[in-house]
């Protein structure tokens, strides 16, 4: 884990460049190339081995958005400050870059023709692309086969000439995109003076996200004497700026957003324009506008082709078309209409302000006060504490900013809320002024909290930060309230209601229990009842696919278990098989109140469909050639890939629950593509689980995970980055993390005070930042 020390700010992100170029410099050098549009150009048309567009997609997208462009126009109006970091941290990259050598760098990309020096505008560039990953970006296919009625949305040659006979353009978009494809989610508790030990503020942050990727977290620590002090982890990327970390005097955390990021607009066509490439808007036509963008495309080793198309443009974002869903022409209702996305990220310059803002914030006060200027978290919720023990929430991501009144007036609407709650995303009317969005909804509006107990998050919106102060009278488009919540959410309450070990106050020892302990919500509410089921059911048979099943063997295992998800847990994958199915069809005798929202749904309904449901889960395990009763250990595993991609052949026996059981400490296979272009390996997953014939193969997660506390002798923290700190498969740091994690969940010591540091130092290492002029 690095530690920085420099004058500046652009030494800092010049010490922080390197060194994350030392750990990671394929995952950056990729991504560079993605969102500038260039992965054809290197890697043809296709995700290698298939014939799925996927790259071209992928570039004309992202021309489409125009991050880049963005980034160019924009690049000299921002701050002093984010310039600095931006500009020192493209030095230190290719400061290492050029002094290792291309050849000598990670073998993941070593030799590559992609792995080039980088720019600040690169950063930008991509730092905007990051902004849109919870939104436009799932949308580059809807973009790319958005067309006028009647025209061809494929691209063609940029010059006279032919397409080469190979190239196809079979784009098929199947449904409305999903806004979280990677499923990112987190628990964050920031505890304050009433419920500390010491009556001092503690943390607990545990992201959950991909172990591979472009949304690795990576571990470092910054300092220039006198003015900043930071120690932390961050995603991919991120020049100097911890995201979730702490200083002397306040740590943060956030956890993903299920707030709207963007919002969908039913532009209404103009029906006297045949061509359809005009709308409505108050009444009034206006013409869609045009860019022709261009793509450079490797057709044959060493020869490359410029495709070009058109994208088309309203008032209120891109158009976009989902076949059967969301058309360019007649929709369900037989009228005329187009579909443009909004995304409030587009573009989102506060982002290193922000973040710099909260590494330098000396108080609650003026934490909440970057969220005052900025709105650069993106899609994030913040939880915070500062060392006086004064806790606060919020909302920070960024939302678009329709007015109260249209949001009033779309609440209202019979017909858009049902489209809305049907197509699974939030679709406004784009026929009136009513609704173009001014930037996104101000502080003011957006739901938080401040409190001396608590404040917490399990992406269950801000309903029930602390349940003794509900969150309400927001804005629809931050989610709604009076709502069920999940069982990872019920399970982070249950354990701050249980208190902490001194007289209910929490210790560190109880934050870290939290963190490791593996204990999971649905287990502790319902086995003995299952149980009591199942012995009553004896050797009858449980009718599945009018087959009579015996679940003795199931119930057996279900006796063994200990009820939680640690590597010894016999029974463990009975159970999480048992809760996938249960999650589908959950059978309570007590069902959700909001009046109690925390204890409800509750008491299994232990029926018929019960035990078919465990008979299914059975049959599932015993089908992969699985035994019911194995100890989680032996079935759950962390694989990486090497470097063509093939599995390595190490696996680690892996602890950890699962949303489905309602794990805290949660880990998953993850089997969605990483964003990343770099091969892994995958085992396919068996219908209706995220079981493979192998197990459960983890790859999503708890990641960059620690709990800290103020002392009167400053910040003391634990914690742990789950998958390592490089992805370089030659680094001492590639799995040294992992292999700890893997013998038993635990955390390690986060080291703040520069005496701690200097005497765990393995290496120092002196840069001087006019090397890289």
């Amino acid at each position: 884990m690095p530690y920085v020390k420099a004058d500046n700010l652009e030494g800092l992100g010049y010490g922080v460049g390197y060194s994350f170029a030392n750990d990671n410099i394929c995952i950056l050098a990729d991504q560079i190339i993605k969102f500038n549009s260039q992965r054809s150009r290197f890697f043809g048309p296709h995700t290698p081995g298939s014939d799925d567009n996927a790259n071209l997609i992928n570039d004309f997208g992202f021309l489409t958005l125009g991050i880049r462009d963005n980034a160019e126009q924009n690049y000299a109006q921002l701050s002093e400050p984010t310039r600095a970091l931006l500009e020192g941290y493209a030095q230190g990259y290719n400061e290492y870059l050029a002094t290792t050598g291309v050849n000598n760098i990670d073998p993941g990309c070593a030799g590559q023709p992609w792995v080039q020096s980088i720019s600040a505008l690169d950063l930008l560039t991509y730092a905007q692309g990051v902004a849109l990953l919870p939104g436009a970006s799932n949308f580059v296919g809807a973009m790319f086969i958005a067309a006028p009625p009647g025209q061809d949305f494929a691209p063609g040659p940029a010059s006279a000439g032919q397409l080469p006979e190979n190239m196809k353009f079979d784009v098929q978009v199947n449904g409305i995109p999903d806004a979280n494809p990677t499923e990112e989610g987190s628990n964050g508790w920031a505890l304050g003076s009433d419920l500390t030990a010491s009556g001092q503020g503690m943390l607990l942050a545990n992201p959950h996200f991909p172990h591979t990727g472009n949304q690795r977290f990576w571990q470092f620590g910054t300092e220039i004497p006198g003015q900043l002090k930071v120690v932390g982890g961050s995603l991919s990327g991120m020049p100097g700026i911890v995201n979730i970390g702490f200083n002397k005097d306040v740590a943060w955390t956030h956890t993903f957003s299920t707030a709207d990021h963007f919002i969908l607009h039913r532009l209404s066509l103009d029906p006297e324009n045949p061509e359809g490439t005009s709308y409505l808007l108050d009444g009034e036509p206006v013409d869609m506008t045009t860019k022709t963008l261009q793509v450079e495309v490797a057709v044959a080793p060493g020869v490359t082709t410029m495709l070009e198309k058109t994208s088309y443009y309203s008032e209120f974002g891109p158009v976009i078309v989902v076949p059967g869903a969301l058309p360019w022409g007649t929709d369900f209702t037989g009228s005329k209409v187009a579909f443009a996305i909004n995304d409030a990220n587009l573009p989102n310059f506060d982002v290193f302000d922000h973040w710099l803002g909260l590494n330098r914030a000396r108080n609650i006060e003026e934490y909440k006060a970057v969220f005052k200027a900025r709105t650069g978290i993106v899609f994030n919720n913040a939880m915070a504490t500062d060392k006086d023990g004064k806790v606060f929430y919020i909302d920070g991501s960024s939302v678009p900013g329709l007015s109260p009144e249209a949001v009033q007036a779309w609440s209202r609407d019979v017909f858009y809320q049902s489209f809305s709650q049907e197509a699974g995303l939030t679709i406004v009317p784009g026929n009136s002024s009513l609704y173009l969005t001014q930037g996104t909804i101000e502080y003011e509006r957006a739901p938080k909290l401040e409190r001396t107990d608590f404040v917490q998050n399990s992406n269950n919106s801000y309903w029930l930060t602390n349940p003794a102060e509900p969150i309400t009278d927001v804005p629809l488009l931050y989610g709604t309230t009076n709502t069920q919540q999940s069982l990872r959410s019920r399970m982070g309450q249950k354990m701050l209601a249980e208190g902490g070990s001194d007289n209910g106050l929490f210790t560190l020892a109880d934050l870290r229990d939290a963190l490791t302990n593996n204990r999971n919500y649905l287990g502790e509410a319902i086995l003995d009842s299952l149980l009591t089921a199942c012995t009553a059911r004896g050797d009858e048979g449980v009718l599945v696919d009018e087959q009579s099943v015996s679940i003795a063997p199931a119930c057996d295992a279900l006796a063994m278990w200990d009820g939680r998800m640690n590597l010894g847990s016999a029974g463990a994958m009975m159970f999480r098989e048992f809760a996938t199915e249960f999650n589908n069809d959950p059978q309570w005798r007590v069902p959700f109140s909001p009046q109690d929202p925390l204890n409800t749904p509750r008491d299994l309904d232990a029926n018929d469909k019960v035990l078919q449901q465990l008979a299914t889960a059975m049959l599932r395990i015993q089908d992969a050639g699985l035994a019911v009763d194995v100890t989680l250990g032996e079935v759950q595993f962390v694989e990486r890939s090497l470097p063509d991609g093939s599995p390595s052949g190490v696996r680690l026996p892996w602890a950890g629950a699962n949303n489905v059981e309602g794990g805290f400490n949660v880990f998953r296979s993850n089997m969605a593509n990483d964003g990343l272009i770099l091969p892994r390996h995958t085992y396919p997953q068996l219908p209706g689980s995220q079981m493979s014939e192998q197990g459960y193969h983890i790859t999503y997660g708890s990641s960059w995970k620690f709990v800290m506390e103020f002392t009167e002798q400053g910040p003391e923290a634990e914690g742990i980055l789950t998958y390592s700190q490089s992805r370089n498969l030659l680094s001492d740091h590639y799995s040294d993390q992992t292999e700890l994690y893997s013998q038993q969940p635990q955390l390690r010591p986060i080291y703040y005070h520069n005496e701690d540091i200097q005497a765990n130092s393995i290496k120092t290492l002196e840069l001087n930042s006019s090397q890289g002029d």
